[in-house]
């Protein structure tokens, strides 16, 4: 099944010779998903963070609509009056007709219109509903799967909204309704069945099926083209959740995915192939100071440090200074997210580290939420232990430079011997015999409701490592999202990622993989697979990914063990490091950042809109698509001073020493380098289709 070149992956200037004649001016955008102000998993990300950039596009003919969630409204959204007067009257018909519908601005960059539907509100019109349904399109939805019953109670208030929104125009409008993921897809499947003036466009950020299957132990991408797809779905209890992620797929007029691993499983688990693939983006922020970041990072890995000095109080036998720390976080999917071969190639490493006499200590942290009853009562003891050292170290501190000041003061060199009384040694001795510990550091920071079923902690078990001084690789399990308000690790998680030195994401199913993308704009390496969309994403723009942090592990064309083993080469490689190679490194890493911002990728969205605009209403607008075998794209070179790896040193790579000599800092020139990789990549995407409604805000905009 080989890797198909399409219009997202063949290059980036793919796409610059539209036809800015394209007038948005009397068109409107509505974007629908389960998780606008609603921050449920990823979706939420690529909203949030896309809102900006097609704010600017479509101005005040822009509108997300998502489901009420009180408690979410009250810290996320101002509640205001609809400006647009169709829409202002479409809310008040639909609330005098017993619904609930609440305009406002979402509280993130680029303040989008909201239109707020709360469908716990009519969920007297369920049972109707799911009978019509049923008529129309056959699929049945069981009583008892709520999250079902609110995607039938949500999809059928937004094809209200949609349909009392054009009835509301003066004259006909010409609206996109942009769908994302199955619980918004029964919204497109009935704006399509009762032919309202509607150019649809569904995305799917994962397969349901996908992920059910790959959580099944299967060998899903080898077998892709053989599952039946039907048994499948009723087998795992999904099939009518799954009938409605294909019939939206199929009834939109396009149809898009995240990545071109995830297209290719649409096209054989929903039977329709994506028209556009529509990676995900970010907003890139930087800095006026070139290496900024790299003093973030420095600040972040201090607070780390403090809190490992805690947490290993008692056997804290390692040197810090040499100390690397590894992490992976997502959703607590054990083997889809990869947490299993990490684990494997930890405990592969470890015994690597000890046979060649490493000093470099490794601390993985595992960041996955799971079922807990509160912090684990040894690893709060193990901060309030490291704050009392700090203020006994003070209270000493202060004491000895009150008497040094005294001495000098009267024109006497100080008795270093007198300098500290017999209180003092007292004070020290009472804190040292405080860090005695008799049992190891704990793996887990909580409490686990379900222990023995737990298979971090299993695994855990299985291999040993259970944070023994012997042991050069320590881990760390955090069943919670981190929070800069923890009394245990007192961070929020862009913060904690600035201070680690390496991700891992070694996923068997990731559709696109926010988390390693967010490690590149942050300067952090990474080790993605070529299964997840951005590993193969970054495989097709960047000649030698490694080189610039960016590993990309095997996992499509090898077996477990084998994988297992590339991952252990990776992770011991990157021990091998110098610190000055791992600084440059993260030079590099930092540089791909203009790969991953939403002016790059959001094209692909503008893409997919004007196509449905003009699939939809083919009279007034013209889109014709681009070959995508006519355009050169650009891949990153191999950077000057490639590899980094030690073991595959050239000359003009950065030399392994701790003593870096002034030879080898000529060798290595990281303006010239910079310089040399912006080459290779265009300036930020500017929007070409800036609506009128934008261009003249104070002037009259669309009304309907």
């Amino acid at each position: 099944m080989p890797l198909a070149r399409s219009l997202s992956v063949t290059s980036l200037p793919g796409l610059e010779e539209w036809d800015e004649d394209f007038d948005l001016e009397d068109a409107v955008l509505f974007e629908i998903a389960w998780e606008v102000a609603n921050k449920v998993g990823g979706i939420y990300t690529v909203i949030q963070t896309k809102a900006r950039l097609t704010s600017e596009e479509w101005g005040e003919n822009y509108f997300l609509v998502g489901p009420y969630v009180e408690s979410n409204v009250r810290t996320q959204v101002e509640l205001i009056e609809p400006t647009n007067p169709a829409l202002k009257r479409t809310i008040d018909k639909m609330n005098s007709s017993g619904c609930k519908v609440y305009f406002g601005r979402w509280l993130i960059e680029g303040s989008p219109y909201v239109v707020l539907i709360d469908v716990g509100f009519t969920a007297w019109s369920l049972d109707t509903w799911k009978s019509e349904l049923w008529e129309l399109c056959d699929i049945g939805v069981p009583w008892f799967d709520r999250e079902a019953n609110d995607a039938v109670l949500f999809g059928f208030l937004t094809a209200w909204l949609l349909g009392e929104f054009a009835a509301q125009c003066e004259e006909t409008p010409h609206v996109v309704a942009h769908f994302h993921e199955w619980l918004a897809g029964l919204g497109l499947v009935l704006c399509r069945h009762r032919q309202l003036p509607v150019a649809t466009i569904f995305t799917t950020h994962a397969t349901l099926l996908g992920r059910y299957l790959c959580a099944g132990n299967v060998d899903f991408y080898n077998k892709l083209s053989e599952f039946n797809v039907d048994k499948e779905a009723g087998d795992r209890q999904i099939y009518h959740r799954y009938c409605l992620e294909r019939a939206a797929a199929h009834c939109a007029h396009v149809f898009t995915t995240v990545s071109q691993i995830t297209a290719i499983e649409a096209e054989n688990l929903l039977k329709r192939k994506p028209d556009i693939v529509t990676p995900n983006g970010l907003n890139v922020k930087k800095f006026s100071a070139v290496h900024e970041f790299q003093n973030l990072h420095a600040q972040s890995k201090n607070r780390i440090q403090e809190f490992v000095r805690g947490h290993f109080y008692g056997h804290l036998d390692f040197n810090l200074d040499k100390c690397l720390f590894l992490f992976i976080a997502g959703r607590y999917e054990f083997s889809n997210k990869g947490a299993d071969i990490f684990l494997e190639s930890l405990a592969r490493l470890n015994y690597l580290l000890r046979v060649n006499h490493s000093d470099v200590t490794v601390i993985a942290f595992f960041i996955m939420p799971a079922r807990t009853n509160n912090f684990n009562v040894e690893t709060l003891k193990g901060q309030a232990v490291r704050k009392q050292l700090w203020d006994t170290a003070q209270t000493v501190k202060e004491r000895f430079g009150k008497k040094l000041y005294e001495s000098l003061l009267v024109g006497q060199l100080p008795d270093v011997s007198k300098m500290l009384d017999k209180e003092d040694f007292t004070i020290m001795k009472r804190a040292i015999f405080a860090t005695q510990r008799q049992c190891q550091p704990p793996v887990c920071t909580h409490n686990m409701l379900e222990d023995s079923g737990d298979p971090i902690l299993n695994s855990v078990r299985r291999i040993g490592l259970f944070n023994s001084s012997a042991d050069r690789v320590k881990i760390i399990f955090h069943p919670e999202f981190l929070s800069s308000t923890s009394p245990l690790l007192p961070m929020d998680y862009e913060e904690f990622v600035r201070g680690c030195h390496l991700g891992v994401f070694p996923s068997y199913y990731e559709p696109w993989g926010y988390t390693p993308a967010e490690c590149t704009v942050m300067g952090i390496p990474s080790i993605s697979t070529n299964l997840s969309g951005f590993g193969c994403f970054m495989e097709e723009h960047i000649a030698d990914p490694s080189a610039y942090g960016i590993y990309i592990l095997d996992r499509r064309f090898r077996g477990v063990d084998d994988s297992c083993n590339q991952l252990t080469s990776f992770l011991f490689q990157f021990c091998k490091q110098s610190r000055r190679q791992r600084i440059i490194q993260r030079n590099r890493t930092e540089r791909l950042s203009d790969l991953l911002d939403w002016r790059y990728l959001g094209r692909y969205y503008v893409a997919a809109r004007h196509m449905a605009l003009a699939k939809a209403f083919p009279d007034t607008f013209l889109y014709e698509p681009h070959d995508p075998t006519s355009t050169s794209g650009f891949r990153y070179p191999r950077p000057a001073s490639v590899p980094p790896s030690p073991s595959l040193s050239r000359h003009s790579s950065p030399h392994h020493s701790d003593v870096e000599d002034n030879d080898e800092d000529e060798r290595y020139d990281e303006d010239l380098e910079a310089e040399k990789d912006r080459v290779n990549i265009r300036q930020p995407f500017t929007m070409p289709y800036k609506n009128k409604a934008i261009r003249n805000r104070d002037k009259a905009r669309f009304i309907c």
